[in-house]
């Protein structure tokens, strides 16, 4: 851990009212500058996105803590993350909960995120190539599912891979204009919480 990791944490997390503890714990357990490209390792602790190429980036911290935050995670869920990307909130989330199963779509990304996350000693992550639209229904249902990419609609699939009790945190809207949201799972219906407001790259649906 460095000065600047820490500086992230207190400024960016904590001072923004991230509370969870073991949330907080986790970000300082996971280097985040590993995973940025070489060339933007100086800004890895910046309050900024980064490019990870492919027209992907990695989520500025307080919004990968937010969403995580609004997991409530437990140290025996089960997590469907959707879009790996550089393996970020893959590590973060590996730190909080039993496993981790995630799904990208490019395969460069995948391959990269699987050697940092292999070099920081990350072990509970399972992943998958492919589309994350549709889930992942061999290992369904999920404690908690995490999207990294915006939809206009909620996703229905994704949603009836989600533990009754269970939460999933999502970006809904379209190219400029999108919320975050907290979406909890009733034995009946689901409830829904705006978090803030975002930019994340469109969900692909092929």
């Amino acid at each position: 851990m460095n000065v600047m990791q820490t500086r992230m944490i207190e400024e960016q997390l904590i001072a923004r009212g991230v509370t969870n503890r073991e949330v907080i714990r986790a970000f300082f357990h996971v280097p985040r500058h590993l995973f940025v490209r070489e060339q933007d390792q100086f800004y890895a602790y910046d309050d900024c996105p980064l490019p990870i190429g492919f027209q992907q980036t990695i989520s500025q911290p307080y919004i990968v803590a937010l969403m995580i935050e609004g997991l409530k995670l437990k140290p025996t869920d089960r997590v469907l993350e959707i879009g790996t990307g550089s393996g970020y909130q893959t590590a973060i989330l590996a730190a909080l909960a039993k496993e981790v199963f995630t799904i990208e779509r490019i395969p460069q990304l995948l391959e990269h995120a699987k050697e940092v996350l292999a070099y920081t000693g990350v072990k509970n992550a399972i992943f998958k190539l492919g589309n994350g639209y549709d889930g992942w229904k061999d290992h369904a249902p999920y404690d908690a599912i995490i999207v990294s990419a915006a939809t206009n609609e909620l996703p229905t699939n994704l949603l009836e891979e989600l533990k009754v009790g269970g939460n999933m945190v999502v970006p809904s809207g379209g190219m400029f204009t999108q919320k975050l949201l907290l979406i909890h799972k009733g034995e009946d219906d689901y409830t829904q919480k705006v978090l803030c407001d975002c930019r994340f790259v469109p969900m692909i649906h092929d």
